[in-house]
């Protein structure tokens, strides 16, 4: 098995080459956190491979997106009174633009280990989707930052920040409202930002209890035997919908709350991870209805992180939990190959370049970068930074565009 991981890996390092898509969204152009861009460097410092440093003002934890030559991301006022977008160039990290969109004289409580600007943009060709959740959602001209459209209607308490970061599925724009006191989906036409179709969790919480009814999941649309399915995690259940109507077609009940972690997908199983606690599920999307006792292959809950998102190689998935602990698990099982503890503790999603992982500290400044190798942990550099990361990183032609709580960095060689 560990020789086909390897064999696998060798393929996708070889045929992704061909076509790299943008870093548009949250985990990048696959939404899965890889990328085959070269010209990454494996070691970096103050003085060593940064291209550019630019200071982004505020608090916000959301991921920087790019499309050509330029990087998006949003940002807050801590206190959460003034919510923006920030555009900078690519090749210098000059700040091209800076735009309050949303204003709020009494913005609900935000925990501050969250930020008002935790969910990240999705960006294509003339247009810049953004949300703080219920604090505004909207959609603005991507040369010129006109609003093009804005939502500040729905209603859902966050309790600890918004977390939930935009989908899209051709003219559909998915995003959960899983807060304190309402829990529900939306779909948007993202040309106009009229409802679509909203769906209520109609989940059996089993406590009236607001706290364990929150989550900031993110959806992924799939396509499995001729049936294309938006996978929208949430507490207690993942479901998933018909995209253009609404209909549920599937859930899967597996307890817990505060679900960040985008789904995975990979030959036939989608990897569904929850919160509080952590558990690993392989579903098999095919179900109809509740799927909770006949789809599940299995359950890990060993290593599990609660907010760094996984990576998938060949049949192997590398993970870094909320403490420090890599490990890498056998996908046919749910089984450890290998657990390494590196310390620190962390919060932003890893990434695949090449056949490298690239993780990062939320303290100290540190990232790690391990090999991609489903035989053993093998550490390959560790960096250091004047500060931590929170959100995640970006990769692009050439450049490791890293947001640490203070600022931007092009990373490259």
């Amino acid at each position: 098995m560990i020789l086909r991981s390897l064999l696998l890996l060798s393929f996708a390092t070889t045929s992704l080459f061909a076509a790299e898509p943008e870093w548009n969204q949250f985990r990048g152009g696959r939404g899965d956190g890889t990328s085959k861009a070269e010209g990454i460097p494996t070691a970096w410092s103050e003085t060593k491979n940064v291209r550019w440093k630019t200071e982004i003002w505020g608090k916000g934890w959301s991921s920087p997106v790019t499309w050509k030559d330029r990087i998006w991301l949003t940002t807050a006022t801590e206190d959460g009174h003034r919510l923006a977008v920030m555009c900078l160039d690519r090749k210098t990290g000059k700040i091209l633009h800076d735009k309050t969109i949303f204003e709020h004289e009494k913005p609900q409580y935000c925990h501050p280990f969250n930020s008002y600007a935790s969910p990240t943009p999705w960006i294509e060709d003339g247009r810049l989707y953004i949300t703080f959740g219920a604090l505004g959602t909207a959609c603005l001209d991507s040369e010129t930052l006109r609003v093009i459209w804005k939502r500040e209607d729905l209603v859902c308490n966050h309790w600890r920040g918004p977390g939930s970061s935009v989908s899209i599925y051709g003219n559909l724009l998915f995003l959960p409202f899983d807060g304190h006191d309402h829990q529900f989906v939306m779909a948007f036409d993202k040309r106009n930002g009229k409802t679509v179709w909203r769906k209520d969790r109609n989940v059996d919480y089993k406590s009236d209890n607001g706290d364990i009814k929150k989550a900031y999941g993110t959806a992924r649309v799939i396509t499995f035997k001729g049936r294309t399915q938006v996978i929208v995690p949430g507490a207690m259940a993942t479901m998933a919908y018909e995209p253009n109507s609404g209909k549920e077609l599937w859930r899967v009940i597996h307890g817990g709350m505060n679900a960040c972690i985008p789904p995975l997908f990979s030959d036939g199983k989608l990897y569904i991870t929850t919160s509080s606690p952590s558990k690993l599920l392989a579903v098999r999307p095919d179900g109809v209805g509740d799927v909770t006792k006949t789809h599940v292959e299995w359950t890990a809950r060993t290593g599990v992180p609660a907010r760094p998102s996984q990576l998938l190689v060949g049949d192997s998935m590398f993970m870094v939990d909320n403490s420090g602990v890599a490990s890498c698990i056998d996908t046919a099982t749910g089984k450890a190959r290998w657990t390494k503890r590196i310390a620190g503790k962390f919060t932003a999603s890893p990434v695949l370049v090449g056949d490298r992982i690239y993780c990062f500290q939320r303290e100290m400044g540190k990232a790690h970068v391990f090999a991609a190798d489903p035989a053993k942990y093998r550490e390959l550099a560790t960096n250091t930074l004047d500060a931590g990361c929170m959100a995640s990183p970006a990769v692009t032609n050439g450049l490791l565009i890293l947001r640490t709580k203070t600022h931007l960095y092009g990373i490259g060689e």
